[in-house]
């Protein structure tokens, strides 16, 4: 009997220092150790979240919900508005719109529409290690929508920057659901630089607003220099590692979506989840919007951190009554806006003195902070891990491409010239890692009968 009672006392004080941990736990503890932002590099947040918002106006002449700070865009720059009836639910609607101000051409994608089922469709349509691309694991349904807005669009990106004098930089916005699609249409993007003109990789960027978790680690690492995810505060979908088709499977019942993520993460090791190369993070570089508040009402002025993390990448949610509320677009834009200002208070204040970080000083710490990512997530033997971004196609023990291979791609590229770029065969015929973690051409790959490339959307 004694046995028993002691048996129970110590579940009793096991279970409440693990209630404790999990209630006391807040989001400042994710980047306690990161780095301030500079107003520089987190300048055009507030602009992109403006532009996602823009998306949700019929007409931007009339708008019907304007953001406290107002839009700040003029709506004859606006090249194309495509709605849920255009994209016919194989992504969400969308605005294009050429930044003559900034030299920016921007594609901006609107986040999750709890009304309409082809958004759940998209993020439903994934299996755990469903699909593989450029070495890792992505997220099906937002990579056929990813796709497919490349197949649509991206004739006409590559016009617009020819037509800018190759000068403008290409940037693609995205807020949830959005977000996911940005991302993953950046990652295509880059890789084939060639099918939009030709941009070089520095003019190429990505703005994931409160990011859904869509790629695998090494590519989430990969990726960070020219992909950036805000967080703001407690938002719970960049720290959910809990598969997209479960969270909104558990949507409806915010005590049982909690429960089910709090156990995950606390019975699953954290070498475990790092070597899980079908578990998906957050893609790119992090900046974190930072508050200290004791409602919607009170708070103090935020502060940004950013760093790109490898371990302890957001994994643990926020037990925290704004955990949903920190999700809207309209709370980032706010919030960075504000932000962004103190920033440039602060600069403008110590102009007498010299800067305590010059602005290339900065430049170069940022692409330091990028190569120590990679080289942290070899050493952690995350797999496929590179400790480069640009990797050679060929650097492996194989010898020269086979005659048939050359002569499968110069067929690929003679039928590819002259018409419309078809970004799925595109995609298929990317060069991937096989199990040894050689890069290896796609039909060469030796993968599980549920590993399956991006077809075309139905």
């Amino acid at each position: 009997m004694s046995l028993c009672c002691g048996v129970e006392c110590v579940v009793i004080l096991g279970f409440a220092r693990w209630v404790w941990k999990r209630c006391t736990y807040i989001s400042g503890n994710d980047s306690a150790n990161w780095t301030l932002a500079s107003p520089e590099e987190f300048e055009p947040i507030p602009r992109m979240c403006r532009l996602v918002l823009a998306v949700y106006e019929p007409d931007l002449h009339n708008p019907q919900f304007i953001p406290q700070h107002g839009f700040r865009i003029n709506p004859d720059w606006v090249i194309k508005r495509v709605t849920y009836e255009q994209t016919q639910g194989r992504a969400p609607p969308y605005v294009i719109y050429t930044d003559h101000e900034n030299k920016e051409i921007v594609l901006a994608v609107r986040g999750l529409n709890l009304y309409k089922e082809s958004d759940y469709k998209t993020l439903l349509d994934n299996r755990l290690g469903m699909q593989m691309f450029d070495g890792g694991f992505v997220h099906h349904g937002l990579m056929k929508s990813a796709v497919w807005l490349l197949n649509e669009e991206g004739e006409t990106l590559k016009r617009l920057w020819e037509e800018s004098g190759k000068e403008y930089d290409m940037v693609f916005a995205g807020h949830s659901l959005g977000s996911g699609v940005v991302a993953l249409l950046t990652v295509i993007a880059v890789n084939h630089r060639d099918k939009l003109g030709g941009i070089p990789r520095e003019k190429i960027r990505c703005y994931a607003m409160a990011p859904a978790r869509c790629m695998s680690l090494n590519l989430a690492v990969k990726y960070a220099d020219v992909i950036h995810s805000v967080i703001l505060q407690d938002d719970f979908l960049p720290r959910t590692a809990t598969p997209l088709e479960d969270i909104f499977k558990s949507i409806f019942c915010l005590p049982c979506l909690l429960l089910l993520v709090c156990l995950r993460d606390t019975f699953i090791p954290e070498g475990r989840k790092l070597r899980d190369s079908r578990r998906f993070y957050a893609p790119g570089r992090m900046y974190h919007i930072v508050e200290r508040r004791f409602c919607r009402c009170g708070r103090f002025p935020p502060e940004v951190r950013t760093a790109i993390p490898v371990d302890g990448r957001f994994e643990h949610i926020v037990l925290s009554c704004n955990a949903t509320s920190d999700h809207g677009i309209i709370w980032i834009e706010r919030e960075s806006e504000k932000a962004l200002q103190i920033m440039k208070e602060i600069d403008s204040g110590t102009i007498t003195t010299p800067p305590k970080v010059q602005k290339l000083e900065r430049m170069q710490t940022v692409e330091q902070e990028h190569r120590d990512a990679l080289e942290r997530a070899v050493s952690l033997n995350i797999p496929h891990a590179v400790t480069t971004p640009d990797v050679e196609l060929l650097k492996d023990n194989r010898t020269e491409p086979s005659l048939s291979e050359g002569v499968q791609a110069s067929q690929f590229k003679s039928t590819s010239t002259g018409r419309k770029t078809n970004w799925d065969e595109v995609v298929k015929n990317l060069f991937k890692k096989g199990e040894s973690g050689h890069l290896v051409l796609n039909k060469e790959v030796s993968a599980p009968t549920h590993n399956i490339s991006v077809g075309q959307p139905s």
